[in-house]
């Protein structure tokens, strides 16, 4: 398990790859959104705040080779609960991710179409998109055809 570092807003954020899932630092991830210079202490009076986070705490947090880690699931739970004005882009920005999960669940070829718009604005050629976007719609009815 190798550790990488993103920089975000000036602030390195440990992160490691671990059972194909990004975790990342905790603490380096709740410096960034407060104003406080102890995490720790932060942490802890969040945990006191919110019962549910508390008692969720193991589920949501794990000690791996390096310092007390969460998935991004996780990160997103711990995210919601800081009441810091740092952390309300992320707020917007996961309502925002939900509420287009929920539109793609109702109507699954908005996913298709996200799906395009995501490769295009990644630069990739229309012939490309084409193949890659036909590639999983054959694997898709392999996969069905197997069950």
């Amino acid at each position: 398990m190798t550790m990488k570092i993103d920089v975000f807003k000036g602030r390195e954020i440990r992160r490691t790859l671990h059972n194909n899932e990004w975790w990342f630092v905790i603490e380096d991830i709740v410096m960034t959104l407060i104003d406080s210079r102890d995490p720790k202490q932060y942490i802890q009076r969040m945990k006191q705040r919110d019962p549910e986070l508390k008692k969720g705490w193991v589920q949501i947090v794990h000690t791996l080779s390096f310092e007390t880690s969460g998935g991004s699931e996780g990160l997103f739970r711990i995210i919601q609960t800081i009441p810091s004005p740092k952390a309300e882009p992320f707020k917007r920005w996961l309502a925002k991710v939900g509420y287009e999960r929920v539109q793609e669940i109702e109507d699954p070829e908005l996913a298709t179409q996200r799906t395009r718009e995501l490769y295009q604005a990644k630069g990739y050629s229309d012939a490309w998109i084409e193949k890659r976007m036909r590639g999983i719609a054959v694997r898709a009815e392999l996969t069905e055809e197997w069950k």
